[in-house]
């Protein structure tokens, strides 16, 4: 018999997306279905859902007014789309306006999207009721919450990323409809503000974090913003479950975006592929590697330190394309970059799914500089593609990269450049090496075919997740 689970997230991939948590929570549930889960997701019905429809199953009270819960089937996901159009029908993105400001109201947007999910588990749709609900980040932190003062079922709450905790005003606890005795350092209290995440910190049943290093950086003050104590209390109930990618919609065999098809055993075809990508970005061809970089700019993400080594790569012959956006000073500083180095360095400021795809599979390799990273999905699409990652040694880049140091080349187990994480001479370093492995095209194919090769999916992770459900149901 199936067990019966709700995701609650505030983006699922390919209905809306800004990062990593909408490929998770759109993954996630194909996966458990192989392991016996019934996984539903309780989505906002932003205006790009509205096409989807849906039958009304519920009606429920939400902050600022009446909302429906309509059930829908799309993309191989069954959803619960939590109409509010108060809320969610509005122009802009899930989290900011059209000028890139907070929506001014996100705490009364995410904090109905969780108490809808404590509604479900207490028994809101009739004839179905969740045995455990899955909470994923701040956006949804407050189900937890919710579901104890119901008496609903247990929750997980799993942590994305912990730079991003949902703080606001004590002024929301009146409107949002919480228990204002637990505004206090025990309770979702954080430096005189509600904390969403915190409070799903305390309450949920079981926490994970995206990658088992990730889970150890957690607990202490330099990873853990301000709740590192509050992970360390939890660590018996703290797990770390490695983020996979959906494997089809990420197979160079039979990826339609790609100008050539080609796999590990067939592996012609990616030399058309980066012939292609040099020629869509108007980088001339060289000696060097073809660096890639698809990410959000960031200095989280250590693009300062790129651009400091990137130029003694270029000067040994490497190249660069680029694609991302984020802080304007690191978008005008590539900018600048490319304008210095025609034909050697390309940048494209922008969001391009099927790009995306092409650049993985032109690339030779990969870069993400991260000064932490909880998982990053990036590094486990370019092994997949054949691109070896340069990673920051750090996270879930430490759990899924294996450097390629003298030892692993003797063994032939490396799949990738690892680095000290915050520092522009280790990632020079690191790039340095790439690009001597580079230069021995033997050693550097037999890299590319065991990176290929390297399990990226989602089956470990599922079955973890669904022995996490099981103990708790």
């Amino acid at each position: 018999m199936s067990l019966a689970v709700l995701s609650v997230a505030s983006e699922a991939a390919p209905f809306v997306k800004t990062g990593g948590l909408a490929d998770v929570a759109g993954a996630l549930p194909k996966a458990l279905a192989a392991e016996g889960v019934a996984m539903r997701t309780l989505l906002p019905r932003y205006p790009a859902l509205a096409p989807l429809g849906g039958e009304e199953v519920a009606a429920l009270d939400m902050p600022g007014g009446r909302a429906r819960l309509l059930a829908a089937e799309a993309e191989g996901l069954s959803l619960l789309l939590l109409d509010a159009p108060h809320l969610y029908d509005r122009p802009g993105g899930p989290y900011i306006d059209g000028a890139g400001r907070d929506w001014g109201d996100n705490a009364l947007r995410f904090g109905a999207l969780a108490k809808a999910a404590a509604l479900i588990g207490a028994g809101a749709v009739s004839g179905w009721r969740p045995s455990v609900v899955h909470a994923h980040d701040w956006q949804a932190g407050l189900a937890p919450t919710f579901l104890r003062a119901l008496g609903g079922p247990p929750a997980v709450l799993t942590i994305h990323n912990i730079a991003f905790q949902g703080r606001f005003g004590p002024h929301v606890i009146g409107p949002l409809g919480l228990p204002p005795e637990r505004f206090a350092r025990e309770g979702y209290e954080f430096w005189g503000d509600v904390s969403f995440l915190k409070a799903g910190l305390i309450d949920a049943a079981k926490v994970t974090t995206v990658s088992p290093s990730y889970a150890r950086e957690l607990t202490e003050p330099g990873f853990g913003e301000g709740l590192d104590g509050v992970i360390r209390a939890r660590l018996p109930d703290l797990s770390g479950v490695l983020n996979g990618i959906d494997e089809e919609a990420w197979n160079p065999e039979a990826d339609p975006s790609l100008p050539a098809r080609y796999s590990a055993a067939a592996p012609a075809g990616k030399a058309a592929c980066k012939a292609a990508l040099e020629a869509e970005f108007g980088l001339e061809p060289g000696p060097g590697p073809l660096f890639a970089v698809i990410s959000r700019l960031t200095g989280q993400k250590g693009f300062d330190l790129l651009l400091s080594a990137l130029p003694a790569a270029l000067a040994r012959g490497a190249r660069l394309a680029l694609i991302g956006t984020g802080e304007p000073w690191l978008e005008q500083a590539f900018g600048d970059l490319a304008a210095r180095n025609p034909g050697r360095v390309s940048v494209r400021i922008a969001f391009d799914e099927a790009l995306s795809h092409r650049m993985q599979a032109g690339a030779d390799a990969l870069i993400v500089p991260s000064r932490f990273e909880p998982c990053g999905l990036t590094q486990l699409c370019a092994l997949r593609y054949g691109a070896l990652p340069v990673v920051a040694r750090t996270g879930g880049l430490a759990d899924t990269v294996v450097d390629l140091n003298h030892a692993a080349l003797a063994t032939g187990a490396g799949t990738g450049f690892q680095f000290t994480p915050g520092s522009a001479p280790a990632l020079s370093a690191a790039l340095d090496r790439a690009m001597d492995l580079f230069a021995d095209r033997g050693a550097w194919r037999a890299a590319m075919r065991r990176a290929m090769r390297q399990p990226v999916g989602w089956g470990p992770s599922a079955r973890a997740y669904a022995a996490l459900y099981r103990s708790l149901a």
